[in-house]
């Protein structure tokens, strides 16, 4: 079940077919569970895929064109919802998209959008496609679960580009980072309960997710990112998070890079501080609102790119000036921070967390989305409503998670020890997201 900056709960099923149509679903939810549906657009349309982008290594731009978009309402009151935001907030054309008085009718597929007759009411949905300009196929090997069973399984995954924070900003973003990645029907991850239950349902049988346990928050011990990341503005890196509950204190690596495997380091940033009592989440069910205070940071600069830059910077503005040098860590606290690198001192993050166990009953830990726009979310205001990438906790992490600790290899690489960062195929793919 996908969280989207709003909050907006959904779960995805797209289709490609070779002659580059696509069509896609999208199903969305009352509730962070996706238990509760709302209503669920089907989407069609063509793809184009244009050239290796020049902004995110390791993409591939493209371009789409819509067709056609069909809302099926699951409830009257999503029907009263949503023709409310259409008759309110559209132009002309869409104002009478429904009715007043107009009954609900299970299972009727209403139009918002229409290349043919030139109609488009999508924008009161905060609706937009954006996303599969900017499109990666991953593939990997995931070893077989038994420890008698020798060999892996081949797992496709898609990533399509991110969507904006800010509401206002995701009609016309063009995004240069990533959403989660989508399983591929056929070669996803085991096991995977929601796989089958998203890939078999339709606009009208959307899909019901299993009932799953709420976990108590509880920060205490390590935790690490399970891949190498990628953010808006074009930034590869990997984290490292260690908790203490006794004392609400907590440590954390940043490890920056280059390159979308996260083999070239670019700087690390150490940084460190306290924490406070977090409270279920107001605006984000199964949520919780902690703030987090910053008061102590390092940073080694891991190639000479970096360390020009950082001995470029305004004396007094990151630490002693003029004295970085490669894979040598400097104390950025007396000066407050390091103003190269946007970071400030002390500094105070409003945050969003919680945490899952996945299916293998691994502890998983989300913390809040950063803002698209590069900022920080250093008022309640700014607080995020949406997740990045899950961290594992170390204790649960298998030896595949071990490496991403290191700062000389953190790449995944396939049962035969190949780079697993491979061209789009060409044949009809499904993917899901959950």
């Amino acid at each position: 079940c996908e969280v989207r900056p709003g909050p907006e709960f959904l779960t995805r099923s797209y289709l490609f077919y070779a002659n580059r149509l696509f069509k896609a679903l999208q199903f969305y939810y009352w509730d962070p569970s996706c238990r509760d549906p709302s209503y669920s657009l089907v989407i069609k349309g063509k793809l184009r895929l244009r050239q290796a982008s020049w902004i995110t290594r390791g993409a591939t731009e493209a371009d789409y064109h819509l067709h056609k978009v069909g809302i099926v309402f699951h409830s009257p009151e999503a029907m009263r919802e949503v023709a409310s935001w259409i008759n309110q907030t559209s132009g002309e054309g869409c104002r009478g998209f429904l009715p007043p008085g107009r009954s609900w009718a299970p299972g009727a597929l209403y139009e918002v959008l229409s290349a043919k007759t030139e109609r488009d009411c999508t924008a009161a949905l905060g609706f937009a496609m954006h996303e599969l300009s900017l499109v990666r196929v991953e593939r990997h090997f995931q070893p077989l679960p038994q420890p008698q069973q020798s060999g892996s399984r081949l797992v496709e995954e898609l990533y399509l580009g991110d969507i904006h924070t800010d509401w206002g900003e995701r009609l016309h973003y063009r995004p240069t980072g990533y959403q989660r990645p989508m399983q591929s029907a056929l070669h996803h991850v085991q096991p995977c309960p929601a796989c089958g239950i998203i890939s078999r349902a339709d606009e009208h049988h959307p899909p019901i997710l299993p009932a799953r346990a709420a976990l108590p928050m509880q920060l205490s011990g390590s935790w690490v990112s399970t891949h190498c990341e990628v953010r808006p503005a074009v930034l590869f890196l990997t984290r490292y998070f260690t908790f203490h509950g006794n004392n609400h204190t907590w440590e954390g690596h940043y490890y920056h890079y280059s390159d979308p495997l996260c083999r070239q380091p670019t700087f690390t940033i150490y940084a460190s501080g306290h924490y406070t009592q977090g409270i279920p989440s107001s605006k984000v069910r199964g949520g919780t609102e902690l703030a987090f205070k910053v008061t102590q940071a390092r940073v080694t600069p891991m190639d000479q790119v970096t360390v020009v830059m950082l001995n470029s910077s305004e004396p007094g503005s990151c630490g002693l000036a003029g004295s970085w040098s490669a894979g040598v860590e400097q104390d950025i606290t007396p000066t407050n921070g390091c103003l190269a690198l946007g970071i400030k001192l002390p500094h105070t993050e409003y945050e969003l967390f919680k945490t899952e166990r996945d299916t293998q009953e691994r502890s998983l830990l989300y913390i809040g989305e950063r803002p698209t726009d590069g900022s920080s979310p250093d008022s309640p205001d700014k607080r995020p409503t949406s997740y990045q990438a899950p961290l594992i906790q170390c204790a649960a992490a298998s030896e595949e998670f071990s490496n991403y600790i290191s700062l000389k290899y953190v790449g995944r690489k396939d049962a035969n020890g190949i780079e697993a960062l491979k061209p789009l195929p060409v044949a009809f793919l499904l993917f899901i997201a959950l």
